[in-house]
């Protein structure tokens, strides 16, 4: 009687096994996004290329809170990375097989079309001067610019009262948000760096008035910062993040977009903002109108 249930339990698990690696593998214990084990694609194309070359190189942030953190263990956290983890499953690829690299602002465009990443996923705003070096796919969130200042600072109160405060203004070499500042502010009062969290840095030391950008990543530097600022909270700009790829690759474009659709219908996209930007903005933003690929 022992042995036919010692023989029952094994043929269960290894029934169990062989369903797991049949269809959809799950990292679920992880907390990463089910893998589509049966992912195939035309030959030729980007997906076929990264499927079969079981890894996939992707761009992002190191020093964005909930959009792109590198983490205690190496590895990077965050909206940005959780989404492009969506993509990568997508493609059969689970998350262990993704190489991030470390993408600042100024060098996005450079390292797609060095081919040094596979794509970008970096609070990545699309614009038609970008798009002349790269194509995007999405947008798969719209954000919008900000201002962060420090919790005792009632004189900054929007974008518009910066100059008569005669306000010394921090931003990221290369960022759109650098660029659309230099309207409200003189512009020998813009301060650059490369990365955000050296702009908190020179707000904590009373180097700069306010630091601007998206107001997700604003977002998360107060988050950080445990009182110490505040968001303005008077969004002026639209900002649709899209995922740079490789100029005129439609087809991994349209990929990428359908993927994101698909996201959003089933649930990962909402879980992917929850686990992260969520715990910060709680209410799940609508997944944008994807553009035509070009």
């Amino acid at each position: 009687m022992r042995l036919r249930s010692l023989m029952v339990g094994t043929v269960t698990a290894a029934l169990a096994l062989s369903l797991t690696a049949c269809g959809k593998s799950s990292d679920s214990g992880s907390g990463n996004p089910s893998v589509d084990a049966k992912a195939s694609f035309e030959a030729g194309t980007t997906m076929a290329a990264l499927n079969q070359a079981g890894k996939i190189r992707i761009g992002t942030k190191f020093d964005q809170p909930l959009f792109g953190l590198k983490g205690l263990d190496g590895k990077p956290t965050g909206f940005d990375v959780e989404v492009a983890k969506l993509l990568a499953a997508k493609l059969g690829l689970s998350a262990d097989k993704i190489e991030w690299v470390e993408t600042p602002s100024k060098v996005r465009e450079e390292v797609i079309e060095q081919g040094k990443v596979d794509l970008v996923v970096a609070t990545y705003t699309i614009n038609d001067k970008r798009k002349e070096r790269i194509s995007f796919a999405g947008p798969y969130y719209e954000a919008g610019q900000d201002l962060m200042v420090k919790k005792d600072n009632d004189k900054i109160t929007d974008q518009n009262s910066l100059k008569d405060a005669g306000a010394k203004v921090c931003s990221v070499t290369g960022s759109t948000p650098a660029e659309t500042i230099k309207k409200y502010i003189d512009e020998k009062n813009l301060v650059l760096f490369d990365v955000y969290s050296k702009c908190a840095d020179a707000l904590k030391n009373n180097q700069v008035d306010a630091v601007t950008t998206d107001n997700v990543i604003l977002l998360g530097l107060v988050d950080k910062s445990e009182g110490a600022y505040k968001l303005v909270g008077k969004p002026f700009t639209k900002e649709p993040y899209g995922i740079g790829i490789k100029k005129g690759d439609t087809k991994f474009c349209q990929f990428i977009n359908d993927t994101l659709k698909a996201a959003a219908a089933d649930g990962s996209y909402e879980k992917a903002w929850k686990d992260t930007a969520g715990k910060v903005a709680p209410n799940t933003p609508k997944l944008p109108e994807t553009a035509t690929c070009s």
